[in-house]
């Protein structure tokens, strides 16, 4: 009976084994914050790739002899973001203004009660030629000679680790980035604005 109880005190004084129990415990802590580290670095080094084809693709937009189109533009963005992204799909969208000034600008109107909504048959310039007023003057497409083109990719590409749903992010990345382009001076620029009447 002695003999059992010598052992149980050797036991309870043994730290052997510790070690073993303490990386149990925080293993699975540190592997789902170093899959969230490498994940974070993936999509940030993939922004900055995004970003930067952007960028090359506004300068060479402005060389007269770059033949560069909707077409080309969107071909060369999408095969350089799949050089690091195989699996993203990337879509893009254009906004023609008439002039870097106007990117992302209201559509002008004449506010006359001062409550800063277009409303109450108020006049405005319709500079989209859409019929209605926008908060931005934006026309979809690549628009005419001289205009500017505010020109936005966004990719959607599945996350590099599959643990995703441990740490609480989405399945899919989603980056976007956004260049203004000067289209060509080929023909005259189209001056012409549209003056319609808000809504009652």
């Amino acid at each position: 009976m002695m003999r059992r109880l010598r052992k149980c005190l050797r036991l309870r004084k043994d730290e052997k084994g510790n070690t073993v129990v303490e990386f149990a415990m925080v293993a699975p802590v540190f592997i789902v914050m170093l899959i969230g580290v490498f994940d974070v670095a993936h999509t940030l080094y993939t922004s900055s790739v995004l970003q930067g084809v952007m960028q090359k693709a506004g300068r060479d937009f402005t060389l007269e002899n770059s033949g560069s189109n909707k077409t080309t533009l969107e071909s060369y963005v999408t095969d350089q973001v799949n050089i690091i992204a195989p699996s993203a799909t990337v879509t893009f969208d254009q906004k023609a203004y008439f002039d870097f000034a106007d990117v992302e600008q209201e559509e002008i109107f004449d506010d006359e009660n001062g409550d800063g909504i277009c409303n109450a048959n108020e006049t405005f310039e319709d500079a989209n030629d859409n019929g209605q007023w926008d908060a931005d003057r934006g026309q979809d497409g690549n628009g005419g000679a001289r205009d500017a083109v505010l020109f936005t990719a966004t990719m959607t590409y599945p996350r590099l680790l599959p643990m995703a749903g441990l740490i609480g992010l989405p399945e899919n990345v989603e980056l976007s980035s956004s260049t203004v382009l000067r289209n060509q001076p080929y023909d005259t620029q189209d001056r012409s604005v549209a003056t319609r009447n808000c809504p009652p």
